[in-house]
């Protein structure tokens, strides 16, 4: 039997990241509880990435293994009305038995966005870190190009990861001005991110554009001359899973 792809959307402000974990409410838990009622019994879904406590997600992708089959065009309407308000599925579709939505993601894309406005915008406090003041942009667009291509990115991984290889490809890391919003924004497009990489990398660029970083100590740290440049991690509530590309 086909597996099921849902693309799902949600406000992560709320929940411990998207894995199920034991102490928090999680993403894949409440999915988890909606599936157990639909389908009358309990069912693991698998996320394309997992992101962190207090981190968003416009398009993530999970799959799971059905019981039994449910026209995938009925889900989201059934789904939506047993989660919370602040996770929507937004579609559902039947994908190979082998599809992985993980495994099988090519590129991913990640947005982290900063409120540039002298005090917060209280309405955009769940979805950008506040960071006013000066900010370099050659300075950074500088630094950003030197991330860009294939790299050791070990220096930018929190500990808690037991990945194989820390070698990844950055095919973008662009930034945006939004100037009637007083929004800045990095994305970031890569064929896969470490733990924390994306936090820790706007970590290292916001040193940047307050002059306290050289562009070229985070080019040293990707060669692990320099590995203080790397971080500090961001606040998890500016970065948000827009993307998987498969």
């Amino acid at each position: 039997m086909d597996q099921i792809r849902l693309e799902v959307s949600y406000d992560g402000t709320a929940y411990g990241g998207f894995q199920i974990q034991k102490n928090a409410p999680t993403i894949q838990g409440e999915l988890e509880k909606a599936l157990a009622v639909i389908y009358k019994e309990p069912l693991r879904i698998t996320g394309a990435g997992r992101t962190d406590a207090g981190v968003h997600a416009r398009g993530q992708v999970a799959h799971y293994a059905p019981p039994f089959a449910i026209p995938a065009p009925r889900l989201p309407a059934a789904l939506n009305v047993l989660l919370p308000d602040d996770i929507v599925v937004l579609k559902a579709a039947a994908a190979g038995p082998d599809f992985h939505a993980c495994y099988d993601a090519r590129r991913k894309i990640y947005r982290y966005t900063l409120d540039r406005a002298h005090y917060p915008q209280v309405m955009r406090r769940r979805f950008a870190y506040h960071f006013p003041g000066a900010f370099d942009r050659p300075l950074v667009e500088e630094a950003a190009r030197m991330l860009r291509g294939t790299h050791n990115f070990q220096a930018f991984r929190a500990a808690g990861s037991a990945v194989r290889s820390t070698v990844r490809t950055l095919y973008r890391v662009h930034l945006e001005s939004l100037p009637q919003e007083q929004m800045l924004q990095f994305t970031f497009e890569g064929d896969g991110f470490l733990y924390r990489m994306v936090r820790m990398l706007v970590g290292s660029l916001l040193r940047v554009s307050r002059g306290r970083l050289q562009p070229e100590a985070v080019a040293a740290a990707l060669v692990g001359e320099c590995p203080q440049a790397a971080g500090p991690t961001a606040p998890p509530q500016g970065l948000c899973l827009e993307k998987v590309i498969y």
